[in-house]
Parts: structure tokens; C-alpha cells; sequence
């Protein structure tokens, strides 16, 4: 670990796998952008500032805002952005462990929250890094989080002020319908968090750059963000045509897997699968396979949007004429498929030990998969007549999300907890990547985010 980062004890792997050796993965996180940037290019580049922005840069509205434009600018002229682009809808932010690696950047959004600045609307958040009310219950995982994230009330207070919701909807999945942040298609946003920004860019229709944490509540605050890259027509082109072939329902989070590591961060576009959307649309009880499929492609490379033929907003208007010339193809067939899940590896200390805790819900599970997961759990319990799960099953999920399933379906919301079913509404993955995890939790999974993560083994639906 660098001596800058000797706190980190959680890891959004920057290069590196969950086996801790090196992915090769070299990527802008940006799609379609200019790549290798660097200082000396970014200084020969300007943006062209309205005369309101030049005026915010020279400090028509103080000194917060003037320093939040510079930073602006000098990010925009590194990507050879061309213009700033307004925004709409609401944010998203990635910004959710107060850890002390992030505290000057905790420090600066103060400062502006004590200027009194806001998010052009109300946005949405990440989960929160831990739960020591449902999970992380005993002295050593408590002892883990009180030393590993001391700044989480002032981040927390940020973000009150800044103009996030309360802590109930902090989700990774900002645009499920209890959370509701899901603008219209081809709305301009800025959102970070890789599988929202995929998700939202693809399925929704939005158009955002995968940003980092803070460059998120940056252009939150000015209302802008500079364009170029997914926000852009050419950016969004596809640059693969991914040909799904198996013989029946693919494992989405393989097939995403599989996509990211071949194509990175360029734009897929998939054929073959609406036929699995009735009616070709992507609904409140279909929408976890994309989502599965979409954040797994964005774990295992880079992909900040993808198109499906006949089921996403810009497959179904524009079809295969979102493809480059010169397009590649990745035939994803069963064989394929049996291939990549081959590659899979056991990441335990104690290879042959027996799983300790399952994990359900990376990206957090929707209304839905709480329902789908209850019902297999409990009645396959009652078949075997037992009443409880021989190891913790943890299901992550949104406050909001949890309250909506228990007014609507309480009866089976008691079984499950009864049964061992944790709902929790933290990260998961930011669980499984703590200090010495591995060591105290042999876990499994069905999220192939999860897998690409951490150690937490990967099986699945039907296993």
C-alpha cells in the first residue's frame, strides 16, 4: 500500500484483482475519450466558457465557486472537452466512506457548504460502508469500522447540507423506484459509482462520464460538467458487436464478466438477449438481469455504457447503426461461457473450507429480488423441513426498499429474518474488502461484481 494511503483498508481495485496481482487494465473510465492525457496536451487545449462561466471562474460568485470552475476547466481540458454542458436531472454521488485517505476532500466540500453552496437539485448517494446495527455487530468488526472510516459523520453532514436525501435511500442503485432517481433519456447528468453510471447511461438512457468521487459533487454544485466522452453522439457509439448465442438464459453476470474483460471501456452493443424481456421492455421485475449483467461489465473492465438491440433506449431507436465502421465481434456462446466460469478461482485462505456468510444484492437488490430470494429460501427451508439457514444470508438493499417489502409482503419478511435472512442497506463489497475479511468470512456469492471485488467465491442463481 503507498505511504499516502497506509489507512485504505478497503479497495476499489485500481489495477489490481482480488488476488492482489496486477489486472493490466489501463482505461479513462470514460469511454470513448482521450486516452494517455497528459499535463502538458491538457495546458494546449482550452474549453470555450460561456461569458457566465468565465464570470463564475473569475469569481462573480465567490471564491468557492470560482475555485469549483478552475477545477472544472482543468478536468474538462484534460479529456479535450469542448464545452461545459448544463445539467439536469439529479446527481449521483460515489462519495460515501469517510475514511481518512479522503479527508481533504471532505474538507473542501465543507467549505462549501459553509458558503452555503448546494447541489442544482437533490442527489443520490452510495450505501454507507458498514452496518454495526444489522452485520458488524461485534467487537472486531466494530473495532475494524470505528478505525477504518473516523470521518464518516463529517462526510455525512456534507452531504446533509449539500442537498442529499436522508440516509434511507443511500443505494448503489439510485434508480429504483423507491429511491427514484432515474431522469429521462438523454438527460445530462454527472454521476459516479460504476455500476449506476452503467446502468443509468445504457438502460435509462442518461448521459454521463464514469466520474470519480468528488468530481461528482463538483458538478453537482456548478449545475455543469464538461462534455465529452458517453456525454457525447460519438462517444456513445459502439465499437463491438457482442453476438449472444447460448442455448438458454446466459448467466448475466458471466456474460458481463466476460464483455468487460474483452472489450474494457469501449461500447458494446448486444444482440440476442431482448428475447428475454417480455414484450421487449425492461421492467420493475426484469430490470436485476441487467443490472447483474451491467455492473459485472463495468467490475471486470471499464464499460460505462452498453446498448442492447430492441430493448435499450438507443438500441431499440438506432439499432446497428450505433456501430462503428470497423466494429469487432464477440460470439458469447455456451462454451464461452463454461470458459469463463472456469477462470473463476477459489480466493480462500482455507480452500476447502465450508462458505460462513452468503451475499445477495451487489448492486443492491430491488424490491423484486427481495421477494424472488425470500420465497426460494423459505420454502425450500419448509421442504427440508428447517427453520433456519445454515449460514447467514445477507441481502443488501435500500432502507426504502426493505420498508416497501415489508408493508407489502410482511408476513414473509418476519420468515425470512427468522430463517437467518439479514437485510442490510450497507456496501457489501466494501465489507468484503476490509482488513483481514478473508481470514474471519468464507463467503459466496451471486454477483459477479461482488467476485471481481473481493474473495467471496461466485455461484450461480440456480446453484
Amino acid at each position: 500500500v503507498p505511504d499516502y494511503a497506509d489507512k485504505i483498508i478497503h479497495s476499489d481495485m485500481q489495477g489490481l484483482g482480488p488476488d492482489g496481482k496486477a489486472t493490466g487494465q489501463k482505461a479513462t473510465f470514460t469511454g470513448a475519450s482521450k486516452a494517455n492525457a497528459t499535463a502538458e496536451e491538457a495546458a494546449k487545449h482550452q474549453m470555450k466558457l460561456t461569458k457566465e462561466e468565465q464570470a463564475i471562474l473569475d469569481g462573480s460568485k465567490g471564491p468557492e465557486m470560482a475555485k469549483l470552475m478552475k477545477i472544472q476547466v482543468l478536468f474538462g481540458n484534460t479529456f479535450g472537452a469542448e464545452k461545459l454542458a448544463d445539467l439536469g436531472g439529479a446527481p449521483h454521488s460515489n462519495l460515501y466512506p469517510g475514511a481518512p485517505y479522503l479527508g481533504s476532500l471532505i474538507k473542501m466540500l465543507d467549505e462549501c457548504a459553509k458558503a452555503g453552496l448546494k447541489s442544482y437539485a437533490p442527489y443520490t448517494v452510495n450505501p454507507r460502508p458498514y452496518d454495526c446495527f444489522n452485520v458488524q455487530n461485534n467487537e472486531v468488526e466494530m473495532q475494524i469500522v470505528y478505525e477504518g472510516y473516523p470521518l464518516q459523520k463529517e462526510l455525512d453532514w456534507v452531504h446533509t447540507r449539500l442537498g442529499a436525501p436522508d440516509l434511507n435511500k443511500r443505494s448503489c442503485a439510485c434508480y429504483v423506484k423507491e429511491v427514484g432517481n432515474a431522469p429521462e433519456p438523454g438527460t445530462m447528468v454527472a454521476w459516479a459509482e460504476s455500476s449506476a453510471v452503467n446502468y443509468g447511461n445504457s438502460v435509462l438512457g442518461i448521459r454521463t462520464n464514469r466520474n470519480g468521487a468528488g468530481i461528482d459533487l463538483i458538478c453537482a454544485l456548478t449545475g455543469k460538467a464538461p462534455f465529452f466522452g458517453l456525454m457525447t453522439d460519438e462517444g456513445r457509439q459502439a465499437k463491438w458487436l457482442i453476438d449472444v448465442k447460448t442455448s438458454k438464459t446466459p448467466d448475466w453476470g458471466v456474460l458481463g464478466t466476460a464483455v468487460g474483460r474483452k472489450v474494457v471501456e469501449d461500447v458494446p452493443l448486444y444482440t440476442g438477449i431482448d428475447k428475454y424481456f417480455e414484450g421487449g421492455e425492461v421492467t420493475e421485475d426484469n430490470l436485476h438481469l441487467l443490472k447483474a449483467m451491467g455492473s459485472a461489465s463495468a467490475a471486470s473492465g471499464s464499460v460505462g455504457l452498453y446498448h442492447v438491440e430492441g430493448l435499450t433506449p438507443e438500441g431499440k431507436e438506432k439499432g446497428r447503426d450505433l456501430l462503428v465502421e470497423g466494429y469487432q465481434t464477440y460470439v458469447y456462446d455456451d462454451a464461452e461461457e463454461q470458459k469463463i466460469i472456469k477462470t473463476f478461482g477459489n480466493l480462500w485462505p482455507e480452500k476447502d473450507g465450508d462458505p460462513t456468510a452468503a451475499f445477495i444484492g451487489c448492486p443492491h437488490n430491488t424490491y423484486y429480488e427481495m421477494k424472488k430470494w425470500g420465497k426460494l429460501v423459505t420454502e425450500a427451508l419448509d421442504k427440508a423441513g428447517k427453520k433456519k439457514t445454515a449460514i447467514p444470508v445477507y441481502m443488501f438493499c435500500a432502507n426504502v426498499v426493505r420498508s416497501h417489502f415489508i408493508e407489502e409482503h410482511g408476513e414473509l419478511a418476519g420468515k425470512m429474518l427468522a430463517a437467518g435472512m439479514v437485510s442490510s442497506p450497507m456496501c457489501g463489497v466494501t465489507w468484503g474488502g476490509t482488513k483481514g475479511f478473508s481470514d474471519r468470512v468464507r463467503g459466496v456469492t451471486n454477483s459477479a461484481k461482488t467476485r471481481n471485488y473481493t474473495t467471496i467465491q461466485y455461484f450461480p442463481d440456480q446453484t
